[in-house]
């Protein structure tokens, strides 16, 4: 057996003996989760507690252990004492308490992603381990101390090298998933996953230099490190587009986290699922911060006098509603300081109280308690009353008043006197127009002001008012079992009762506005607007974010084009802490270069400094005459890509990236290109997946922010410029399509394009 051999044999043994334990683990976690089953719902509350809470805990378990199962051993670190530590996706130790994996998020495993030949501590020699399934197919050493031994025996048996296993990462074809890089963290990176958790990490990198993974291990660390804080307030993870938050879906279940809620600025009102945009300019308007006064102001404005005000006869008394009893109710009402549905029921009761009194008044008699009970209820169920009392205090819902806000221009005037002419007619738009992703964080706000819909009130204090309740059974089931000691709350038991587990919570927590995360990851941050970031804030009290993005790639014209500007505001100077990601994992150097050269010269920040790889031939530049031409050739280019880079097991992705106008006329040529006979085996290949998923794909410049493909076709890139709305814009957009690829980027102009733009 040859000495490569022998240790593929040797570390086999070791991941055999892991995955046995994991094996164990679970066969031991199913038996007990079918006993406790099995018990049936028999006994004392206390009794029946305790089971529903062992079965959410071996639920909870098992799904974990079952999530672990690809590439559960990657990596070994091996000290001057001779000891050897594996690292995987979870601890595991023996019957005996002996350990046999560290998990990557421990403390133990940091020298695994941190050491350096010149910044070692006692760990010698670290080895990446490649696995296919169960079996190992490969071992790669880095020796961190060059005096010692294991450089010659590491280069005896074929195993020494560096960064291999990042550089196999890098080649491997992708999926149309992001996969995780637990086996691949590196230093930089790894630093930043492990920052604390109670003030803001900014992630300023260039693409490819993974900071949405490294975002997202954070997230995998935060709650493996904070269980007991993160657990149960839950992490919300804010990506850029449904197509985004599809490419990462796997990456925290693979990493053991499933109670993650994932969502785009366009669903994170629960009941919204907004996909309309409004042209550049209006959601800029929209996302300016003092829009929150022009919604302040039109809820402020349905507070007032009405000019007529009614009198009404009760049991023959004549009772007048007079103008000092409104402004009176409604100074009682503000004074509550709740938002302007609940004040308003104040006012109501402030109303009628005043009105009943003026009744009582008039009665040259004591009345019994009966009588002013039928008078008040006299006055409160006329109709003349009830609708001056909503001319006075109207009760609305969100969508109501931002849809009128905008469908008059008087009021739109009057409520941000600081639009001019032209900003007035951006936003005008006609009565009942669907909703746009501009409009969620104006009807967050509304909402926050407003208060619950008047009609979902009495729903909601039911629901409050059995919560009370359920919370008090469980304290008396507590002192009934004689646990007192605080570590088991009511909260956490009747949870437990409620078959509450991480992912219940997340659920709960996406269909509840009003709920605060214990953390907030937002990926491509630097397109959000300052009312964005406002809707953001609200849902994390404790300014607890990772906050990822790259302000080159900023196409929004209320976006971030400085990370000062807006953090600072958000969380003040000493708040938040900036970190560089400036090694581009993704491109060939090639490509980077390409792409960096072009956006430095229009004046966009570029933090990334190199790429790790070379690819020859990877950047490929084709001049056509026209627009026949252009069509016949792009369509040839993506169809030999496909054939290049994308696989029979559905691995591989292609994408063409055009201007807006030119996406369906390309789609529809490729379409038709692979219904013919010659290209009939690619096409049943290449037709499956959804639009965002397809091996073969043709998209505009935002769609495909934040993802990644082998090979990419960029299509007119002066066209894609003249489709943006700033100067700016268009550079970012353009830089964005050109770094999407892995493998190779094919750049293709007519002659008119070529003259319109070069680089």
């Amino acid at each position: 057996m040859s000495s490569y051999s022998s240790q593929i044999a040797e570390e086999q043994r070791a991941v055999t003996h892991a995955y046995g334990r994991l094996d164990d683990l679970r066969a031991q976690t199913k038996a007990r989760l079918d006993a406790v089953r099995a018990a049936g719902a028999h006994g004392s509350p206390t009794m029946r507690t305790e089971r529903d809470s062992f079965a959410t805990l071996y639920e909870d378990r098992l799904t974990q252990l079952r999530a672990v199962e690809d590439r559960l051993v990657f990596g070994r670190i091996d000290d001057t004492t001779g000891n050897k530590r594996y690292i995987g996706r979870m601890g595991l130790s023996s019957r005996e308490h002996e350990p046999i994996l560290t998990d990557w998020r421990a403390e133990a495993a940091r020298p695994f992603y941190e050491a350096t030949p010149s910044h070692h501590g006692d760990i010698v020699m670290r080895r990446h381990l490649t696995l296919s399934f169960r079996e190992v197919v490969g071992i790669e050493d880095e020796v961190l101390d060059v005096s010692s031994e294991q450089v010659g025996a590491a280069e005896q048996s074929g195993t020494l090298t560096g960064e291999g296993a990042l550089i196999a990462s890098l080649n491997s074809k992708r999926t149309g998933k992001m996969t995780d890089i637990v086996a691949t963290i590196q230093a930089e990176q790894d630093r930043i996953i492990r920052a604390p958790l109670d003030r803001a990490t900014v992630v300023q990198g260039g693409p490819g230099t993974g900071k949405t993974a490294v975002a997202l291990h954070r997230a995998a660390y935060l709650l493996y490190t904070h269980r007991r804080k993160l657990g149960r307030s839950g992490v919300l993870v804010v990506g850029p587009s449904p197509a985004f938050l599809r490419y990462i879906d796997q990456v925290l279940p693979s990493l053991g986290e499933t109670g993650v809620v994932s969502r785009t600025i366009g669903d994170l009102i629960p009941g919204f699922d907004l996909k309309a945009t409004d042209e550049p300019h209006a959601a800029a308007l929209k996302g300016e911060r003092r829009m929150a006064d022009a919604v302040a102001n039109a809820i402020a404005a349905r507070v007032r006098v009405p000019e007529y005000l009614p009198q009404v006869k009760i049991n023959g008394i004549t009772v007048a509603m007079r103008a000092s009893d409104i402004v009176q109710a409604q100074g009682d009402a503000r004074r509550t300081r709740l938002p302007h549905n609940r004040a308003r029921e104040t006012f109501v009761k402030s109303m009628l109280s005043a009105m009943r009194n003026r009744y009582v008044e008039q009665l040259d008699y004591t009345p019994e308690q009966a009588e002013i009970s039928d008078a008040g209820m006299q006055l409160r169920l006329n109709d003349d009353i009830r609708h001056t009392l909503n001319l006075a205090w109207l009760p609305m819902t969100a969508p109501w008043l931002i849809d009128q806000m905008f469908a008059k221009p008087a009021q739109l005037r009057r409520f941000a006197p600081w639009l001019s002419e032209d900003d007035v007619r951006a936003l005008t738009r006609p009565k009942g127009s669907p909703m746009t992703v501009s409009d969620v964080p104006l009807l967050d706000e509304a909402m926050e002001l407003l208060g619950p819909d008047p009609k979902e009130s009495a729903r909601l204090r039911a629901a409050k008012a059995k919560r009370a309740e359920e919370e008090q059974f469980a304290k008396d089931t507590l002192a009934q079992a004689g646990i007192g000691s605080g570590i088991v709350t009511s909260s956490m038991l009747l949870d437990n009762i409620n078959g509450l587990d991480a992912e219940d919570i997340a659920r709960h927590a996406a269909n509840d506005r009003e709920w605060t995360y214990g953390h907030v990851v937002v990926d491509e941050a630097q397109e959000l607007t300052a009312m964005d970031w406002r809707m953001l804030m609200r849902r994390c009290p404790s300014r607890s974010f990772t906050i990822v993005g790259d302000v080159a790639q900023t196409s929004a014209l209320g976006g971030t084009h400085r990370w000062e500007e807006t953090m600072d505001r958000l969380f003040g100077p000493a708040g938040w802490d900036l970190n560089e990601l400036t090694i581009n994992y993704r491109n060939p150097r090639e490509v980077s270069g390409l792409a960096s050269g072009f956006a430095r010269g229009e004046g966009l920040y570029i933090s990334t400094t190199e790429a790790v790889r070379s690819v020859p031939d990877s950047v490929v530049r084709l001049q056509v005459a026209g627009a026949t031409d252009l069509g016949r050739r792009t369509v040839e280019t993506a169809l030999r890509l496909a054939g290049e880079f994308t696989g029979e097991d559905g691995t591989g992705r292609v994408a063409v990236i055009a201007a807006g106008e030119m996406v369906a006329p390309l789609r529809s040529a490729i379409d038709e290109a692979l219904r013919q006979e010659a290209h009939a085996g690619l096409a049943r290949r290449l037709d499956m997946g959804d639009g965002a998923d397809r091996q073969l794909g043709v998209y505009d410049a935002q769609v495909i922010k934040g993802l990644e493909y082998d090979a990419v076709v960029v299509v007119q890139p002066g066209l894609i410029m003249q489709d943006a709305p700033s100067r700016l814009s268009a550079a970012a957009d353009l830089y964005v399509a050109m770094t999407r690829p892995t493998q190779r980027l094919v750049v293709i102009q007519s002659a008119d394009d070529s003259q319109a733009m070069s680089f």
